[in-house]
């Protein structure tokens, strides 16, 4: 679906993993204060229904790109689409991203590197090419998702945690060389949330899920839709997640990669 963008410019919010979960919270954040979107995810059809009522509802523009993200090309295809329908990027929001559970030396391969390519390359690309345009016209803002996770090893889901890990880091190196440019970077880094996210990584009956009173997506949405208007680095959503990962810089790392695999083993 093409929207025409006409008249005064709003700003534009791009989100990945749009169609679902925190994605989809934070869209719908943007919408109600008046921002054009342009929503990517696989699910077009999804997509297309969320377009529908919140171009009616917020009176928005909203473009809609159905991308498989785990696909190398995806970044550059999706920028250059934008680049030709003259639509700027005022907010980038790296949100997709997904996660598998198991032994490292058991799960699958394909599905592991297809989660570095969206949590990790593809975040990393979509990031290079925006960020050069609101560097130039000295505004704009980059919400990063991260987790708790990206504070310590994760025994049984060792590869997302390790691409959690690194959107931090990247998110606040970045965030640092851009001071002074008008432009912010923020690492949301929620705990264990009420999503699809626990199903598609198969992991509902781990201890840190399974019977446990989690935050669900539109608090966390909210929060880190706060953080990024006020141009914070890093946000963790909930107390406890801001006591665990602080804790964790206190106590060994053997220990803590002990805890973490025994929060993660399954209750069965």
């Amino acid at each position: 679906m093409n929207t025409t963008y006409q008249g005064q410019r709003k700003q534009n919010a791009l989100i990945t993993g749009a169609s679902s979960g925190i994605g989809y919270e934070l869209a719908k954040l943007f919408a109600h204060d008046g921002y054009n979107l342009v929503l990517v995810a696989r699910n077009e059809q999804k997509l297309n229904q969320i377009a529908n009522e919140w171009k009616q509802k917020y009176c928005i523009a909203v473009k809609v790109i159905a991308k498989d993200l785990s696909m190398s090309t995806s970044p550059e295809e999706i920028f250059a689409q934008l680049q030709q329908e003259a639509i700027k990027v005022d907010v980038l929001v790296n949100n997709a991203g997904f996660a598998s559970y198991g032994l490292f030396h058991e799960t699958n391969v394909t599905d592991e590197l297809q989660m570095m390519q969206v949590n990790v390359v593809c975040l990393t690309h979509l990031t290079k090419l925006f960020l050069k345009d609101m560097v130039k016209q000295g505004s704009g803002k980059i919400l990063n998702v991260a987790s708790t996770a990206a504070f310590q090893p994760g025994p049984l889901m060792a590869v997302y945690y390790a691409t959690k890990a690194y959107v931090l880091s990247f998110s606040e190196a970045i965030a640092n060389e851009l001071e002074g440019t008008g432009v912010t970077v923020t690492a949301l880094c929620p705990g264990p949330t009420e999503s699809g996210f626990q199903q598609r990584a198969a992991m509902e009956d781990s201890k840190l899920v399974s019977g446990q009173k989690i935050m669900d997506a539109e608090t966390v949405a909210k929060i880190g839709y706060r953080a990024l208007l006020e141009g914070k680095t890093v946000v963790i959503p909930g107390l406890k997640n801001k006591l665990l990962a602080e804790s964790v810089r206190f106590t060994p790392r053997k220990i803590v990669t002990k805890l973490v695999r025994t929060m993660q083993e399954s209750k069965s």
